[in-house]
């Protein structure tokens, strides 16, 4: 027995992350047999093991990122063994029994036994190189949508090369045979029809002469270590690939999933578990068109109010087991509310901040205010100097006037100032947006917010009233409670949640004094804002709301 390591090859980067482990330790595997997936800037290839037998250690796992040289694994091979080319056979392996369930590779055992004319002119095989065209495509002609290999990938037979799209449908074209890419003629956005330049593959034979004719053929595949070709008499011979791919379903171990690069890519895009797609293909191979029904069938599974993606859905129970019960229909406002909490409430990783705003003089200013804000009709609220403040604390802390793009890479700034209040109607809870709280005087906002609650309490807002908003303020001031989390309305990254005002003993360095108190709640999305911005903008916002001032000056 010997230990060899083995190591991360050329993999065209500067590294690559391991995305799949394909082997485990104490698995037997043969020459060529895939070890790892890994995944560059570039593209995703399997690493295939150099020699032979069996896997003594793994060194890496999946996430670790690897560059040339790296070590990947250690593998336990049989002394003698020919692990590097396609063994021959000596006169007292040729003599040794044959004990095998693969019948087929008996019988390339023995009838090789049975020629000892039979001379190898090359003990590692020659390299041919052998240009491969595209095969019937069902139509007169189809574009490449994708390219799924590159020139120094290994690939085997049925292993995706391209991915093309007819008027009729989408097809994969794979390999016609076990091979190293050495050229591509096509390019994405190529028309292409039966019989155009496909790849060139660089294909391993064994040249061999027997009664001095020189014959050249594939190599069969590679006899595992205790094979004839190696001193342990009783040789276990692997089977084909194909053969092993088609005996096993491809919801099994991932290491035995039969799918090209194009495939595995879209599923790791998707966050689709290859183990879960039932496979259509040839010998059990995952299609494209398999992984769109399952995500098409998952998309198309009913979902209720309250139940998310892959969470288990909340029983059913017959309450009128237990007594009178009366049923009410919900309004659409109470379903649409109820998806939008719960799609937000999933998508966004919600933290909350706590914090307590002295109003002592922002209340007694309110109250000097009532007799002017009687003459001109409007209830003054202190929902208006909230506003006030929210807009000033958005523009010194811009983080929180900002949404995260769809695809997640960037972070859209806003340059507006729209933000929303929440209603408690009785259709159910509506958020009409007050635009332009920058350009709004205190009289202007009161005004605003007076006029939307009207009509959402009559129903009568519009949908472009309820668009927009950079930032939600949902206040139970009037209702009561110490404090509640509210959740953040994506794609919006902040909301505010405002209670109770209550007096409260302050120490004021002397002695407790009583001051009116406003508790606050930020909740934020973490993705986009983090402890400490949100801190920033909590202070900054208490700091407003505690000096009459600082809200009415911009």
């Amino acid at each position: 027995m010997s230990l060899e390591l083995i190591k991360a090859p050329d993999i065209g980067g500067d590294s690559g992350e391991i995305i799949e482990l394909l082997v485990n330790e104490g698995d037997q595997i043969a020459l060529e047999q895939s070890l790892v997936v890994l995944e560059s800037a570039k593209a995703s290839m399997e690493v295939p093991s150099p020699v032979a037998g069996r896997v003594k250690r793994l060194l890496v796992k999946v996430g670790d990122r690897l560059e040339e040289g790296n070590p990947i694994l250690e593998i336990e091979t049989q002394e003698g063994t020919e692990t590097q080319a396609q063994p021959s056979v000596s006169a007292e392996a040729a003599a040794a029994p044959v004990e095998s369930d693969n019948t087929e590779g008996v019988a390339q055992v023995e009838e090789i036994a049975a020629a000892p004319s039979v001379q190898t002119a090359d003990a590692a095989g020659a390299a041919k190189e052998q240009l491969f065209k595209v095969p019937d495509l069902g139509s007169e002609s189809a574009q490449v949508i994708e390219i799924s290999v590159a020139p120094g990938d290994r690939v085997a037979a049925g292993d995706t090369l391209v991915v093309a799209e007819s008027d009729k449908a989408s097809l994969e074209i794979p390999a016609e045979a076990d091979g190293e890419i050495v050229a591509l003629h096509l390019a994405v956005g190529d028309k292409i029809s039966q019989g155009t330049d496909l790849a060139t593959l660089r294909i391993r034979t064994v040249v061999a002469k027997q009664d001095g004719v020189t014959r050249e053929h594939k190599p069969e595949p590679p006899l595992a270590a205790g094979s004839p070709a190696s001193s342990t008499p009783e040789p276990t011979v692997k089977p084909p690939l194909a053969e092993s791919v088609a005996a096993t379903p491809a919801g099994s171990a991932s290491g035995d999933i039969y799918a090209g690069p194009a495939v595995r890519q879209l599923a790791r895009e998707l966050g689709v578990d290859l183990r879960q797609v039932k496979s259509s293909g040839p010998r059990g191979r995952l299609l494209k068109e398999d992984l769109q029904a399952y995500v098409k069938s998952r998309m198309q599974q009913p979902a209720t109010a309250g139940a998310g993606a892959g969470i288990p859905a909340v029983a059913d129970v017959d309450w009128t087991k237990f007594g009178t019960v009366r049923a009410e229909a919900t309004t659409r406002i109470q379903r649409l509310t109820a998806d939008n909490m719960v799609r937000a409430w999933l998508n966004v990783p919600h933290v909350t901040q706590f914090d307590d705003a002295d109003v002592s003089e922002l209340e007694d200013y309110r109250a000097m205010m009532r007799h002017e804000a009687s003459a001109r009709g409007i209830k003054m609220t202190p929902l208006a100097f909230i506003l006030r403040a929210a807009y000033k604390a958005l523009k010194a802390n811009p983080r929180f006037n900002a949404s995260i793009s769809a695809d997640g890479q960037s972070i859209i700034y806003r340059e507006f100032f729209h933000i929303g209040v929440a209603v408690d109607t009785p259709a159910g809870l509506v958020v009409p947006v007050v635009r332009d709280v920058d350009q709004k005087d205190i009289w202007a906002l009161a005004a605003a917010i007076a006029e939307l609650a009207e009509k959402a309490k009559s129903g009568k807002l519009k949908p472009t009233e309820m668009q927009g908003a950079c930032f939600t303020i949902s206040s139970l001031g009037a209702i009561g409670g110490r404090g509640f989390t509210p959740i953040v309305p994506a794609p919006q990254v902040g909301i505010l949640g405002v209670s109770r005002t209550s007096v409260q003993p302050v120490w004021d360095g002397k002695t407790f004094a009583p001051r009116k108190l406003m508790p606050l709640a930020l909740s934020y999305d973490h993705r986009a804002v983090n402890g400490a911005d949100a801190g920033r903008f909590l202070t900054y916002l208490v700091e407003q709301l505690g000096s009459v001032e600082n809200i009415l000056v911009n």
